[in-house]
């Protein structure tokens, strides 16, 4: 996927939270360590809920911001609808799968800012500045959520 336009960021991290709950939920059914496998599955319904939370922001974004061009995206490969998941997560250890999705969340985070500084036009600043403080609430929720998993 090409990203040109601000509607094209916002289906792009939409797709990315689309595949990570896919594969979370994927990995959950193969993971052996309970604690993990409890993780994964909250973790795939966090995404799902973020998925649709970012497909919201482009229904109600004001056109002018969504057709705005990105003229300094960073290049990311794109995640195809239909990618298999290799099944990553089922292997790895409580800790090892919280480092690995806020790592995720910590690099859409970094984009964000990078790019609110960038925005050219109010709408469009406005709108990543609002995708930021969404992606940022949510991985601060993240944390707290699995800190109290991890003390069961």
């Amino acid at each position: 996927m090409n990203v040109e336009t601000f509607q094209d960021l916002i289906e792009w991290t939409r797709l990315l939270h689309a595949h990570l709950a896919q594969c979370l939920k994927h990995c959950s059914s193969h993971q052996e360590e309970t604690r993990a496998k409890w993780l994964l599955e909250y973790l795939s319904d966090h995404e799902k809920t973020l998925e649709k939370t970012v497909a919201a922001f482009e229904r109600q974004a004001d056109p002018k911001a969504l057709h705005t061009w990105v003229y300094d995206y960073l290049s990311h490969t794109p995640i195809a609808p239909h990618q298999k998941c290799t099944m990553p997560y089922a292997k790895m250890s409580f800790d090892e799968i919280c480092e690995e999705i806020f790592s995720f969340h910590d690099q859409v985070i970094q984009l964000y800012r990078y790019l609110e500084g960038r925005a050219e036009i109010t709408e469009a600043r406005d709108l990543v500045r609002d995708l930021l403080r969404l992606e940022e609430h949510e991985a601060k929720r993240l944390a707290f959520q699995s800190n109290l998993t991890r003390d069961l």
